[in-house]
């Protein structure tokens, strides 16, 4: 409840078809994030419940704004081998959980033309860099650990834009 409007909590966390059209209207935006079950982080859904998207919104919004380029935020799919590199060496990361990348990809098919994976590839990053550390105790140049770090990223990064997205050869 936030200024008199009550709301169900069941669908507080996803964006209102009803209320698109307006907005777009009245901001006059290019582009529209929307809220469809992924959320920021490393912990976009609970043990034990199946991570699930609200497609039937998204068609919603796609029937009312056709051709609207629509973003995701907060859609990393939380690599469980990154997970266990950075707990095997080290981190806590109990339960972290992400968006399925087949998930991802029927949105990258649909009117979706931005998703955000910052969290994948911190998650590169930080595992690589654990692993690399945990191996090579004595290293303390930045280019040394950096450099699979780095790697594990661009490859990260290849992934989800061919394999993921989509997006390989429209550029």
């Amino acid at each position: 409840m936030e200024d008199d409007i009550k709301v169900n909590s069941k669908d507080a966390s996803y964006t209102d078809p009803n209320d698109v059209e307006e907005f777009v209207k009245n901001t006059n935006v290019d582009s529209l994030a929307i809220a469809i079950g992924t959320s920021h982080g490393a912990y976009k859904f609970k043990p034990g419940t199946k991570p699930q998207l609200r497609f039937d919104i998204l068609e919603e919004i796609q029937r009312r704004l056709p051709q609207f380029p629509i973003v995701l935020h907060g859609s990393s799919s939380v690599v469980p081998e990154f997970v266990k590199m950075i707990n095997d060496n080290g981190g806590n990361m109990p339960d972290a959980i992400g968006v399925p990348e087949d998930m991802l990809r029927k949105a990258a098919a649909m009117s979706v033309c931005k998703i955000n994976i910052d969290s994948d590839l911190r998650l590169a990053m930080t595992g690589t860099i654990r692993q690399y550390m945990a191996q090579n105790p004595s290293h303390f140049d930045p280019r040394q650990y950096l450099k699979p770090a780095r790697a594990a990223i661009k490859e990260m990064v290849r992934h989800k834009l061919v394999n993921v997205l989509g997006c390989n050869g429209k550029a």
